[in-house]
């Protein structure tokens, strides 16, 4: 299954550090929600792309909406990745794969490794309503931030 425009974003619970769930279904259908899913933590794409979000951390915020990274890695890694670069919002861990595939962002072999999340971004309407999905095939291709951004301005 993948979730594609115009379909309703499938809430979950997700690790972000041990011991501490997000539950999804508090947020998805009440607020403006970008997931942004990532293939590894600590990767040098992946790095650029959380950090490029960071660094542009205001105007993210003045557009009155959620984000949350999303990566296949266990919650001490999302949490220290998280940390370690000061990312200001939730990194979490997909660590059994269900979410990344649900949203149809899975490799299932990228480079000899098996289950891999896809670099991919969602933008969910306060209703629930996808209304930008983006899932790139190629990993080391960035998401793009001005097309996410649109989306939200859109919604």
């Amino acid at each position: 299954m993948s979730v594609t425009v115009g379909s309703a974003a499938p809430a979950f619970k997700l690790a972000s550090r041990p011991g501490h769930e997000v539950d999804m279904s508090t947020v998805i259908g009440h607020r403006k929600v970008v997931l942004l899913f990532f293939p590894l933590a600590f990767s040098s794409v992946c790095t650029t792309e959380m950090c490029t979000l960071r660094d542009d951390w205001q105007q993210w915020k003045g557009l009155g909406c959620d984000v949350f990274g999303i990566s296949v890695d266990s919650p001490f890694v999302t949490d220290k990745f998280r940390q370690d670069l000061s990312i200001p919002f939730e990194i979490l861990s997909d660590f059994n794969k269900d979410v990344s595939r649900s949203y149809g962002a899975l490799y299932e072999n990228l480079m000899g490794l098996k289950g891999v999340g896809k670099r991919a971004a969602f933008v969910i309407d306060a209703t629930g309503k996808v209304v930008y999905a983006k899932v790139n095939d190629e990993a080391g291709h960035q998401v793009d931030f001005a097309a996410i951004r649109k989306a939200v301005e859109s919604c």
